[in-house]
């Protein structure tokens, strides 16, 4: 499955990245267009996070600086740390555009591009922990840290770092998520609200879960330890797993067990990252009829 190869297709994908970003960054303007001559008591904060800006970096920048400031962490500064990382890396405006999309065509609840754009906070806090990864392997580590604990108090998402991110990520509702510092997270994941990829307390160094890609973790779901959750498995909610779950197979309970598996999707529809199906193989492990 190629990375950020999601259900609905633009018109610009066949063309590259650059077209893509750009039809993305134009639908984003036009829904902001839009919304403004619909509800005047919007048309000022619309023109000033986009309609003013000429770019999606510029205005994701704006954005997250006036998102994340503080009394002694200006706006100012934050929009001209973001917009450098940003403009320095066309991989990190790539990811930009793909978590877009996953939010777009996977939440039934996402009414438009700008509205992940303004209000979607695990999207925001995915953009920001972009550039506290970026800060990290600089070794800049105090202002990455500094930038992790304001993500954390304004969006109540808590990424460290160093936690390695793909692209094409939906983190859906996204409070109370926990992704602790060795973490991995592929291409295309989907993980709700109250998930944690955390240590168990017992180990240092790489100990931390490693999330493949076309992953789906539902709400509440815990995973500990130097795990590996194979390609489009699926963890059930609420769920503890502390063992490794093999590819495209479903875990659910606590402790988590192995209830079912997949042959190799023919579509992306039906992987579970991106189908977001959180029920098939409730059967085989519960007795509660939807």
């Amino acid at each position: 499955m190629p990375p950020g190869d999601l259900r609905l297709a633009s018109p610009a994908r066949a063309r590259g990245s650059d077209d893509e970003e750009a039809w993305v960054w134009s639908q984003i303007r036009m829904e902001a267009r839009r919304d403004a001559d619909a509800e005047p008591a919007l048309a000022s904060y619309l023109y000033s996070t986009i309609l003013s800006h000429s770019s999606l970096e510029r205005s994701l920048s704006f954005h997250l600086g006036n998102k994340l400031c503080s009394s002694t962490l200006l706006s100012t500064l934050l929009y001209d740390l973001f917009l450098d990382t940003f403009s320095s890396d066309p991989a990190l405006l790539s990811a930009t555009v793909a978590d877009l999309r996953a939010a777009r065509f996977r939440d039934p609840a996402c009414v438009s591009f700008s509205h992940c754009l303004l209000n979607y906070k695990g999207f925001l806090a995915c953009q920001a922990h972009r550039v506290a990864y970026q800060l990290w392997t600089q070794a800049r580590r105090a202002l990455a840290l500094a930038l992790q604990s304001r993500v954390s108090d304004v969006f109540a998402v808590d990424i460290h770092p160093a936690a390695r991110i793909g692209k094409g990520i939906l983190f859906d509702h996204a409070t109370g998520v926990v992704v602790g510092e060795t973490a991995v997270i592929g291409n295309n994941v989907s993980i709700l609200h109250h998930v944690t990829l955390g240590g168990t307390g017992k180990v240092v160094g790489d100990r931390h879960p490693k999330i493949g890609d076309g992953v789906l973790v539902g709400a509440g779901a815990t995973i500990l330890g130097n795990v590996k959750i194979g390609v489009g498995a699926k963890i059930g909610a609420g769920s503890v797993v502390l063992i490794d779950v093999p590819p495209r197979t479903t875990a659910v309970g606590n402790p988590a067990r192995l209830v079912g598996r997949k042959e190799r999707p023919s579509k992306n529809e039906e992987v579970p990252g991106e189908s977001m199906d959180h029920t098939s193989f409730i059967s085989d492990w519960s007795d509660y009829i939807i």
